[in-house]
């Protein structure tokens, strides 16, 4: 059974924390999905991800190509990527179920501190997996390092 962990984003912006999420979980092995709500921002995530240095390369494509089932790491705004993720990125919003969550190894559910909506919306995802039963962790980077701040 898999976790969820909510990160805080108050220090670092979106790219460069899903860059450094991504890289870990394919360390370990896993395949990604990023999952979005607007293809546009996912587009400029997905231009972000190529201007990463030699030493943080990750390969990735964006849903609706030929070879989805093949990316290591699939931006898309579907419920069901086709590259058999073990890991899910759900950025800016981007609903997650409690099922999904038991079925993959980890699923990272990453918003903007700064944004009122982002928070509200990261709560109500937040109590919605926790009445379900499923397991989460609340991270946040306030004091400058990551660190776990709630847990279900």
């Amino acid at each position: 059974m898999g976790v969820a962990y909510f990160y805080h984003l108050t220090r670092r912006p979106l790219n460069e924390t899903l860059s450094m999420l991504v890289g870990k979980s394919r360390q370990a092995g896993w395949r990604v999905a990023i999952r979005g709500r607007d293809f546009g921002r996912l587009a400029w995530l997905d231009e972000k991800l190529w201007q990463g240095g030699e030493d943080s390369f990750l390969p990735h494509g964006m849903a609706g190509g030929a070879h989805d089932a093949a990316q290591p790491v699939l931006l898309t705004t579907a419920t069901d990527a086709p590259n058999d993720p073990q890991c899910l990125m759900s950025v800016d919003g981007a609903q997650v179920t409690a099922e999904e969550i038991a079925a993959l190894e980890r699923v990272c559910v990453l918003f903007d501190g700064n944004d009122e909506e982002a928070l509200n919306t990261a709560r109500g995802q937040w109590k919605a997996l926790k009445d379900a039963g499923a397991s989460a962790q609340y991270w946040s980077e306030e004091s400058g390092a990551w660190e776990k701040k709630a847990e279900t």
